[in-house]
């Protein structure tokens, strides 16, 4: 089965290809495309052609940063991105890098320019849900706001959150980490005083995520959270950068799915720095922090990653973003060693 999966890819990446050359048209004659995980490429006459094929795997917002990489690694001075599929948050995130980047959406054998996506304005928390961040604090989370939803969260992983009961229109404190979670122990323990149970919850994630705890699933997702937390609670971590206070803020786009590795980020006092934090070598980070620093405003980012994690490419796409931007390498690890 590997190997007829092998071969599927490769007919698939072929064809791709095909599609590529029949879209750039004669500048692409005598160039052989390449293959890029999240798609195919090829570089004529100094640009970088990247055709993006989207699926669950690889979603259409998180596309620039690996075609950027790609491009930069070939010595290109333009890149143009393609895809069948909307590519707005791209077309946005493209116009804050000081390489030439224009994104394109594929109409039959034409090519249209994409418009891009303003960054939605973030909706207030209702006041029935902010109601509960008195409990959250109580029970030893730390109440977080984002995209209108407030949650608790212990050292970055969420294990509540308030809800509006869609039968009965009644906001509700549901404990659990994630949509299935909350579910599962709503049904085992609804009559059970919220307060009591999420304090359960909250010293049962605790013992997990504080440092040096051993290897759990508990402390390894939400890793970039976990950091995120780490530096809120000890910013002089970044003091070097002249930081000396930070506060959560919400990402450009809201997440679908918790158990997801995404970036997130945090603001100075002053909100002149955004502090992005990031785990594991994610090429789409720079494209995400450059994006953030926008929404927020800030006149620097910052990205804190585990030091282990610092790659020369993704140095090099700091360094191309219009908001002065760099990495700061943090000794960090979720686990013990």
């Amino acid at each position: 089965m590997v190997i007829e999966s092998s071969a599927g890819a490769e007919r698939h990446a072929a064809l791709l290809g095909v599609k590529l050359r029949a879209l750039v048209g004669g500048a692409a004659e005598g160039c052989a495309p390449a293959g890029l995980g999240i798609g195919v490429g090829l570089v004529a006459e100094g640009t970088a052609w990247v055709l993006v094929d989207v699926d669950g795997a690889h979603p259409a917002d998180r596309m620039l940063g690996p075609a950027l990489a790609w491009a930069v690694r070939q010595g290109a001075d333009r890149l143009v991105v393609m895809s069948d599929h909307p590519l707005g948050v791209v077309a946005r995130r493209a116009g804050l890098f000081d390489l030439p980047v224009e994104v394109r959406r594929v109409d039959g054998r034409s090519l249209v320019a994409v418009d891009a996506v303003a960054v939605v304005a973030e909706p207030p928390v209702s006041d029935a849900h902010l109601g509960f961040a008195g409990v959250i604090a109580a029970a030893g989370a730390t109440p977080t706001c984002e995209h209108g939803v407030l949650s608790g969260e212990v050292a970055g992983l969420e294990v509540c959150r308030a809800v509006t009961d869609a039968n009965t229109g009644e906001p509700r404190l549901e404990v659990g980490i994630g949509a299935h979670d909350r579910e599962t122990f709503q049904m085992l323990h609804g009559a059970r005083p919220t307060l009591d149970a999420l304090r359960d919850v909250v010293d049962h994630v605790t013992a997990h995520r504080a440092a040096g705890a051993p290897r759990h699933p508990l402390n390894l997702i939400a890793a970039s959270r976990l950091l995120r937390a780490r530096l809120v609670e000890q910013p002089e971590l970044l003091r070097a950068h002249e930081v000396t206070d930070l506060a959560p803020v919400s990402p450009p786009m809201p997440r679908t799915n918790l158990k997801d590795e995404l970036p997130c980020a945090a603001i100075s006092a002053d909100g002149r720095t955004l502090v992005v934090c990031s785990s594991g070598v994610d090429l789409d980070v720079v494209a995400f922090a450059a994006d953030a620093a926008a929404m927020h405003g800030a006149e620097r980012c910052l990205i804190a990653v585990p030091a282990r994690d610092v790659v020369a490419i993704q140095q090099r796409l700091a360094t191309l973003v219009r908001v002065p931007t760099q990495f700061v390498p943090i000794h960090f690890s979720p686990v013990a060693p």
